[in-house]
């Protein structure tokens, strides 16, 4: 596996990100909602190519505001898109860091788990070898390869 995460992250970093990350949280958080994931299937969906029409449409509703049925309500629409408007870059930005975050940690997991296993391995092999001391180490790392018990099988290693 090739080691692409061969640096760490100074602490004061990772503080110092925390902490402006739960200040927007704060700054955000009377303005965020929360759906069910019902709501978030049955809801029509904004895309970039849905976007320029809704906006055509609010700009055709001060126009030609004849054409706006009695039941639509146009100042909620204005409204809903300055939101909209407002939140995307927002939105963009987080799932930029977010999407990186993402690889990142997953590369990081992977590199460590692929190490964390050659250990394992080679305790493993020791244990069999009867060298001093590998036995315990094996014995207590070998409970993450072990099966659940409700299945039928018995527990076994699932490495070799």
């Amino acid at each position: 596996m090739d080691n692409k995460i061969n640096y760490s992250i100074p602490e004061e970093v990772v503080t110092q990100t925390t902490e402006k990350l739960l200040e927007a949280v704060t700054l955000l958080q009377p303005f965020i909602i929360a759906l069910t994931p019902e709501e978030r299937r049955n809801l029509p969906k904004m895309s970039d190519k849905t976007q320029p029409f809704v906006e055509k449409c609010l700009n055709y509703t001060k126009s030609n505001p004849e054409f706006a049925p009695p039941y639509m309500d146009v100042d909620e629409l204005n409204a809903d898109m300055a939101v909209y408007r407002q939140l995307r870059p927002i939105y963009n930005i987080i799932t930029k860091l977010n999407n990186g975050l993402d690889d990142t940690t997953m590369q990081a997991g992977a590199e460590s788990y692929a190490n964390a296993l050659s250990y394992y391995n080679s305790v493993k092999l020791a244990a069999k070898m009867d060298i001093p001391g590998a036995k315990g180490i094996y014995d207590d790392l070998k409970k993450r390869f072990l099966k659940s018990p409700e299945k039928e099988t018995p527990a076994e290693d699932d490495t070799e």
